[in-house]
């Protein structure tokens, strides 16, 4: 069972993301490579979603941890699906919600909501989701086996869990840190630690110990303005779980 007192936030990185919130809507901004990356994350993860909603009957909940300032929740939101954006970042919540309230959702959305907060507080109250997505954020827990242990137990039975993260290669070290961080100005210095980069056998390996089986798993490759899914899991890639 994981340790629901213990967060699974860094401080340090909480604080630098703080500092990135202003600018996070901003398509030429500082998080300008996640909102090149966001429409196919989030079309991969629903492509999942409408199988399981197909399966349950109707709409789906689901949990987005480490949220930031909404991009993938809005996504989601605006595919159908109720959510919960959860971020320890007050920073990034308030922008979240201030750009929701600045652009509503289109008639025939689902309902979105923000919360600031950790997934330990939601364990401690015995909340449970249809589905979780941790998209970009397992690489920045302090324990990511405590973390997909704290997902397992916010996951309904049969439920899924979507992550994507960046794999601890030679070549994700030149390209995804120091290419895209000191080079070719792409992400804030310091974004990523690259020691902290989890291989998808890693992954599949923490998953299984936590109760959750590997159903799916697709690189993610990047082309100027471009990113898909391919085969290539050597730098980005994205996994579905389920919890049987």
């Amino acid at each position: 069972m994981p340790d629901r007192d213990a967060s699974s936030v860094s401080d340090r990185e909480i604080a630098h993301f703080d500092q990135l919130a202003a600018t996070w809507w901003d398509p030429k901004g500082s998080m300008r490579p996640l909102h090149e990356m966001n429409p196919m994350r989030t079309e991969w993860v629903d492509r999942h979603l409408q199988r399981l909603q197909s399966l349950r009957g109707g709409r789906i909940e689901l949990l987005d941890v480490g949220c930031g300032a909404g991009l993938a929740s809005e996504a989601f939101a605006r595919m159908g699906h109720d959510v919960l954006g959860l971020d320890a970042s007050g920073e990034g919540i308030r922008a979240a919600e201030a750009h929701l309230a600045a652009h509503p959702l289109p008639e025939g959305s689902g309902h979105l909501a923000y919360l600031h907060g950790n997934a330990e507080s939601l364990a401690r109250e015995g909340r449970s989701f249809d589905a979780i997505s941790a998209l970009e954020v397992i690489e920045h827990v302090n324990d990511p086996q405590a973390f997909l242990a704290l997902l397992h137990s916010l996951t309904k039975p049969g439920g899924l869990v979507a992550i994507s993260t960046l794999n601890r290669t030679l070549r994700s070290l030149a390209v995804a840190k120091i290419g895209a961080e000191y080079i070719a100005r792409l992400l804030p210095v310091g974004t990523h630690d690259w020691q902290k980069f989890i291989r998808p056998d890693e992954l599949h390996r923490m998953a299984r110990n936590a109760g959750l089986r590997m159903i799916d798993v697709a690189g993610m490759s990047y082309r100027p303005m471009h990113w898909r899914i391919t085969r290539d899991t050597s730098i980005n890639y994205i996994a579905m779980f389920v919890r049987d």
